[in-house]
């Protein structure tokens, strides 16, 4: 049995990863990573790791955030920290990794710093474009 639980849930069209346990080498880094490369396949860009419950990080689990994070990035997607304890936090000081991410004291800063309308929108913009790409070919 895995010692992290993963539960996913929308908010504003923002998926929030809440995690529950402990993110390290073995089957919670590899679900960790699953779960994330998952959501990347249904078109879902905007991601918020919640680690208000995890107990503690290691090094694989830390890659396997970094991971997700590149998967996301590649896919022109995002993803954000949020609730990270103390010990997290100065986990990811002493690494450095508080450069690479996003992070925020709490939810809803974390969603609100999505621009998911916008994206819509210029999804939109960007399909209408390609169509008319493809009319003007005809």
């Amino acid at each position: 049995m895995s010692s992290l639980t993963i539960n996913n849930r929308q908010v504003n069209g923002v998926v929030i990863v809440d995690l529950d346990g402990r993110i390290a080498l073995g089957e919670s880094n590899t679900q960790l990573h699953q779960s994330l490369k998952q959501l990347v396949a249904e078109g879902k860009k905007h991601v918020i790791l919640n680690l208000a419950k995890v107990s503690g990080i290691d090094s694989s689990g830390l890659g396997s955030i970094v991971a997700g994070y590149s998967t996301l990035q590649a896919a022109g997607g995002s993803l954000k920290l949020v609730n990270l304890s103390d010990r997290v936090a100065d986990l990811m000081t002493i690494t450095k990794l508080y450069t690479v991410f996003d992070i925020y004291d709490n939810e809803s800063d974390a969603v609100s710093s999505f621009n998911v309308q916008d994206d819509a929108i210029t999804d939109q913009l960007d399909s209408s474009d390609a169509a008319k790409a493809n009319s003007s070919l005809l």
